[in-house]
């Protein structure tokens, strides 16, 4: 009789998510789900939704940590879309990547002229 079916050598581990496989927060299953709904292509291979998912969280740390400091300086112990605003306005990169969208409730940022 063949052995097919029976538990042989070791027992299956507890399962790791995708997410924990590749050391992230943000969510691969539901990355990868979103880009297969999403009609971006015709297949979606199993390296695309890691990568994007780690730009997102990378992009989200980094507006985050500027954020964190635009409230540090304001003396609030909370981030505000104000916050946000002036993160990305002030960084030339986040701006340049992010320039046709907009904060709502962020404010426009101080501009003295002579």
């Amino acid at each position: 009789m063949s052995d097919r079916g029976k538990q042989g050598g070791k027992a299956k581990g507890k399962a790791k998510s995708r997410s924990s496989r590749a050391g992230l927060q943000f969510p691969v299953g539901r990355v990868h789900r979103l880009l297969r709904k999403g009609h971006y292509a015709e297949r979606v291979g199993a390296g695309a939704p890691v990568y994007t998912a780690a730009v997102l969280e990378y992009l989200t740390a980094e507006i985050l940590e500027l954020a964190g400091n635009a409230a540090r300086d304001n003396m609030k112990a909370r981030i505000i879309p104000r916050h946000l605003q002036l993160a990305i306005r002030n960084d030339q990169e986040l701006n340049k990547l992010l320039a046709k969208g907009t904060v709502p409730q962020g404010g426009v940022l101080p501009k003295i002229t002579k």
